[in-house]
This record gives C-alpha cells, sequence and structure tokens, in this order.
C-alpha cells in the first residue's frame, strides 16, 4: 500500500505566503512546478526563473547569497530538483551564507517526468541531511502557521536556513512566467546593478 502524503497544504497558497511583503529578496526557482508557483504569485525582476540545469537551484542561489550579502535570497523548489543536487548542501552548509534560505517543497514526486516516486516517499529527510551538512536553521513543515512563521523567519534574516514542506500532489494549471534565459538574467542583473550591468 502506497504511503500517503501526511500534508495536504496547497502549494500555491505556500509560496503566496512566503513572497507575501518580500520588499528585495532575490528569488531563484528551480525547475518545473516551483517555477510554475512563483510566477503565479506574480512576475519579478528580482525573480530567476531556473527552466532547466536540474539540480543547480540551491548552488546558484548560494552564489547570489555571496555576491549580493545585503539582500535576503531565497530558493524555491521541489525535492526531485533538490535530490539531484543534494550534494550542494555540504558547500552550502561550511560557507555559512546568512542571507540565504532553501525552501523545498516535498510533493514526493517527479513532477515533471510522470509523478514517479521520490525518495522522500520511501522515509529520506532532505532537511535531515541539511542539518547534517551543518545548516543553521532546517525545519519540517506541515501546516500554515509554521509557513507564517517561517515567512517570518526569513525576512528577520539571522543565518542560512532549509524548510522542507510537505504539500500537496495534486496537480494544478500552469502559470508560466518569462522563459528567455537571456531577458531572465538581464533583468535581474539590471534590478540589482543598474543599466550598466549590461555593459559590463
Amino acid at each position: 500500500m502506497a504511503k500517503k502524503i501526511k500534508s495536504n497544504l496547497d502549494r500555491r497558497a505556500v509560496i503566496n505566503k512566503i513572497l507575501e511583503k518580500r520588499g528585495d529578496a532575490l528569488i531563484v526557482t528551480g525547475l518545473g512546478s516551483s517555477c510554475y508557483d512563483v510566477g503565479a504569485a506574480g512576475d519579478n525582476p528580482l525573480n530567476f526563473y531556473l527552466w532547466g540545469a536540474m539540480g543547480s537551484a540551491a548552488m546558484i542561489g548560494l552564489g547570489l547569497a555571496l555576491a549580493q550579502p545585503k539582500r535576503q535570497v531565497i530558493v524555491i523548489t521541489g525535492d526531485g530538483e533538490m535530490l539531484m543536487g543534494i550534494g550542494s548542501l555540504a558547500t552550502i552548509g561550511i560557507s555559512k551564507a546568512p542571507n540565504l534560505s532553501i525552501v523545498v517543497l516535498d510533493n514526493e514526486a517527479y513532477g515533471e517526468t510522470g509523478q514517479q516516486d521520490t525518495a522522500t516517499k520511501h522515509g529520506v529527510s532532505l532537511s535531515g541531511i541539511a542539518r547534517a551538512c551543518a545548516m543553521k536553521d532546517c525545519r519540517d513543515i506541515n501546516t500554515m502557521v509554521e509557513v507564517q512563521a517561517l515567512r517570518d523567519r526569513i525576512h528577520q534574516g539571522g543565518g542560512s536556513l532549509f524548510a522542507q514542506i510537505k504539500i500537496d500532489p495534486e496537480k494544478i494549471p500552469l502559470v508560466l512566467p518569462p522563459r528567455d534565459s537571456t531577458f531572465i538574467k538581464n533583468r535581474m542583473r539590471v534590478s540589482i546593478l543598474g543599466q550598466s550591468a549590461l555593459h559590463d
């Protein structure tokens, strides 16, 4: 008998709450559903949508966090994408970037390739791995009250953070943000560094 999801949090409600009053935070999405979820919450030039390069979201977030230490950087990705880049957590843990938060939307499935089980459905704890990699604050989240507390903690800063949020596996309508990678990159650079960034 298949293991049931422990929580039925709505992924879009979770993202809307996390991004509420985000200020000038930089957002990096994983590919697939997390990309669509952030787009559904409202396109923003400070969003970096990772349409491909599975497993890269956390490391791109680390690079931004180190390059922009005065801004909060939030990586929003899925369990499958995080599992693909699981080794990045060791580098992130020892970097101790105080402005980096990694939020994993865990539906226990590879949503882009046919809903095959991920390892989290069979007992693998991503937050446990992050904790073992010396990340300062690691959370398992199953309620919207905990999501609210997570949002407050992200905006307050105070050290690197990892959150694994159990979400409903239901497929929902796609909201497609911009897909042109050059456009996405350039508009974020201009938003952070000004127009001169396009001539560097």
